[in-house]
């Protein structure tokens, strides 16, 4: 008998066999790298349905693993062979140590390449192993106090009694990349989160304020940019600050404040698609949320989204405030004491409906494209790496 790690994966199963086979490789590769980077000895094993890991302190393997996107749950298991007597001796000897008198328990069996006996007989035998060992305890499928689960597998039996939640969705590098525009608020770390647990490499892009942005602005982008770095383990995570307080000099000094929102954010549009091409990447991702504010409205979005040459993700459209705000505690990234944040450059009455001819004529008025390539030359560059930042340029 040994203690491994197991590690569950979700929605690979729905792939065909060439995916999912590249898709397995990619997740076991990042779980090696994570467990690299928290300096922990391991060896992977890769079966039917589960993944085991080997090593000297499984529980942090279990706490290293339990942060990699494409995993949706891990437990430290014992290994023993696949027999339902190894299987009931292992699970009563486990059980014993955690039933008292008046509990109820349940097992929740499965079996899977092993012939002989079925899930129901494995799961039969071993509560009754269970009930001979101790007094006063009883069956309760439904609402017990105690679970154990046993596996009988090709490659040997599994007894575990507590589970890890991931993150789920698809490994990390398998869905290609992303620029994610990055404003130091509670949506854009969260936006970004949910394209990369679907499998994205991100770079970050934050269109710095200077004077018309609060002073605790940059100083939590910079922490984010470190907190989302520990859900990609051993994988560094970049972020380019572009100066764009020469933008809001001019539209602070127009006629007609209230295009000012729609404006900034085409220009932040237009900024990401210049540096989309150089990067790599095929997209731009933004922390837009239906209605939330005013350049949110949906003919706002539309005519923003003009000033983009590649395909806009906005992975929060749907979400109410409070379920992002639970995502964002969750990631880590949701601070609890916001400080000066805000945009100074925001007009008292915004426009809700900005029509896409007036928005270009504002723009030749101002001439802003002309800024783009001039503050992309002056962008400083960041690397993150296991929630340690680093400047680059």
């Amino acid at each position: 008998m040994t203690e491994a790690v197991m590690v569950r994966y979700g929605e690979l199963f729905l792939k065909s066999a060439p995916v999912m086979k590249r898709f397995i490789a990619a997740l076991t590769r990042n779980i090696n790298s994570a467990l690299e980077a928290a300096f922990l000895t391991h060896r992977i094993e890769v079966h039917r349905g589960r993944i085991l890991v080997h090593g000297e302190d499984p529980r942090q393997i279990a706490d290293a693993a339990s942060r990699v996107f494409g995993v949706v749950g891990v437990s430290v298991v014992t290994v023993t062979d696949a027999s339902v007597d190894a299987i009931a001796e292992v699970a009563a000897e486990r059980a014993g140590r955690c039933l008292k008198d008046g509990m109820s328990f349940a097992v929740r069996a499965r079996r899977s390449g092993v012939p002989g006996f079925t899930s129901q007989q494995l799961a039969a035998s071993v509560g009754a192993r269970i009930l001979s060992g101790t007094e006063g305890i009883r069956v309760d499928l439904d609402h017990p106090d105690y679970e154990i689960f046993v596996e009988a597998r090709e490659f040997g039996g599994l007894v575990y009694d507590s589970r890890i939640d991931g993150p789920g969705g698809l490994p990390g590098g398998t869905q290609g990349k992303v620029l994610a525009l990055f404003s130091g608020g509670i949506d854009s770390p969260v936006a970004t989160w949910l394209m990369m647990r679907r499998g994205c490499t991100a770079t970050l892009l934050h269109m710095a304020g200077g004077r018309w942005a609060g002073k605790d602005l940059l100083p939590a982008v910079h922490r984010h940019h470190g907190v989302l770095s520990r859900w990609s383990p051993g994988m560094p995570l970049e972020l380019v600050v572009a100066d764009m307080e020469p933008v809001y000099d001019r539209l602070v000094g127009m006629k007609e404040p209230r295009y000012r929102c729609v404006l900034c954010k085409r220009f932040m549009f237009r900024t990401a698609s210049a540096l989309a091409l150089p990067e790599g990447t095929d997209a731009v991702v933004t922390g837009e949320n239906l209605g939330q504010v005013a350049s949110q409205t949906l003919r706002n979005l539309s005519v923003i989204a003009g000033a983009a040459s590649v395909p806009v993700l906005r992975p929060l459209i749907g979400h109410d405030k409070s379920e992002i705000v639970q995502l964002a505690r969750k990631i880590g990234t949701f601070d609890e004491a916001q400080g000066e944040t805000g945009c100074l450059a925001v007009p008292r009455y915004p426009s809700t409906a900005a029509r896409d001819e007036v928005i270009r004529e504002k723009e030749r008025e101002l001439d802003l494209s002309s800024l783009v390539e001039e503050i992309l030359a002056t962008a400083q560059r960041y690397r993150a790496l296991n929630g340690e930042t680093s400047r680059i340029r």
